[in-house]
């Protein structure tokens, strides 16, 4: 795609973006927003680079309260970094203004921003090498750290629920009393599994609630792919894609990442005998994780550390078989029972951490 895109130009140029616009291209291969790089070319004949996004209004309907959110959290992490001696242009995104004012723009119904490229660091979709699981898990606590003491509670919800496992599985029942697509009656095994742990969702809410765990800035989507690492020494630097940043628990962002980087298959996988929580996987991203809190943590959150695991594994599986219920419209599927797949590698993946609950508490108890 040329610079010649006369809708890309003309939104592109309502930012403060630096010198002449030379390039828009595609960028990423994310599932929700439309993704430009940007190449600018300077007075001195160096580049610069920015990331152009749409926004997925369908999927967060709140531009602005997205936008409050992500400027709030992106200005406090600037100040942290910078009285920690480090580089706030690499370390955290960048939001660039619109021209007069603003950090978004809203144009035919479409909602745009633009941050500054991170250069010298890439993202990677799946975990290459361990070292690189454990270096997402610095990552992750370390932002965790830098944000102990943000006011969570003026965080806006961008998706509602979202980890409210009491919702969640209110909505899981009502799925399975209304029947619509009459597919409960082949999945009584899975809707029993849910059923038989229904005390455990109430767990972190209820700890939450109670004040018993802090109320916390949360990542919610900690993919390794949401890490950017630096080319030269392969570390962590930065945490990007923050739309789903909200208040909870820090045991979310821990869990959802062991849900998925220490599962030995993938989240589709049909042979469930490939399918286990990887012991030395999770001992690694929890050494990782808790050196990175930089004892930001509590000793109940490090206590219940496995329990996050379990509840975001247990969570996600619930959400798909949900989604199957009623008739895949949530998640995109590619084959028939694709949902119904997914839903029981993740029960799989429960149950094989409960097996192996001793050791789980064993290693995460070890830090205390």
């Amino acid at each position: 795609m040329s610079k010649e895109n006369p809708e890309l130009l003309r939104i592109a140029e309502k930012f403060e973006i630096m010198g002449e616009l030379e390039n828009v291209e595609p960028h990423g291969n994310g599932h929700i927003n439309d993704t430009f790089l940007l190449t600018c070319r300077l007075q001195s004949d160096e580049t610069c680079k920015y990331i152009l996004q749409r926004m997925n209004h369908e999927v967060f309907k709140d531009p602005k309260g997205l936008m409050e959110n992500v400027t709030g959290v992106t200005t406090f992490l600037r100040k942290k970094i910078e009285e920690h001696g480090g580089d706030p242009e690499r370390e955290t995104l960048n939001v660039v203004p619109v021209r007069g004012g603003g950090s978004y723009l809203e144009v035919d119904g479409g909602f745009w921003r633009i941050y500054k490229f991170v250069e010298g660091a890439d993202s990677f979709d799946l975990v290459e090498r361990p070292e690189d699981f454990y270096e997402s898990a610095v990552a992750f606590g370390h932002f965790q750290k830098l944000l102990a003491d943000y006011p969570a509670e003026t965080l806006h919800e961008t998706i509602p629920n979202f980890h409210n496992t009491v919702d969640r599985l209110e909505k899981f029942k009502k799925a399975v009393k209304e029947d619509s697509m009459k597919r409960a009656a082949q999945v009584e095994e899975e809707i029993r599994f849910v059923l038989d742990r229904e005390g455990d969702c109430h767990v972190l809410c209820d700890l939450l609630a109670s004040g018993e765990i802090p109320l916390r800035v949360t990542h919610n989507d900690t993919k390794l792919n949401n890490i950017m690492l630096d080319h030269v020494t392969r570390k962590g630097i930065c945490v990007i894609d923050l739309d789903t940043v909200m208040s909870g628990s820090a045991l979310y962002d821990y869990g959802d990442s062991i849900r998925f980087g220490a599962n030995t298959g993938a989240e589709d996988e049909k042979d469930l005998s490939k399918i286990s929580c990887d012991l030395e996987l999770f001992a690694l991203y929890t050494k990782g994780f808790i050196e990175g809190c930089g004892g930001s943590l509590t000793e109940k959150e490090i206590r219940l550390l496995p329990m996050g695991a379990k509840l975001m594994t247990l969570e996600c599986g619930m959400r798909f078989l949900t989604d199957y219920l009623e008739g895949d419209h949530y998640f995109k599927i590619h084959r028939p029972e694709h949902n119904l797949d997914r839903c029981r590698t993740q029960f799989c993946m429960v149950k094989d951490m409960e097996d192996k609950w001793k050791r789980m508490q064993e290693i995460t108890e070890s830090y205390l």
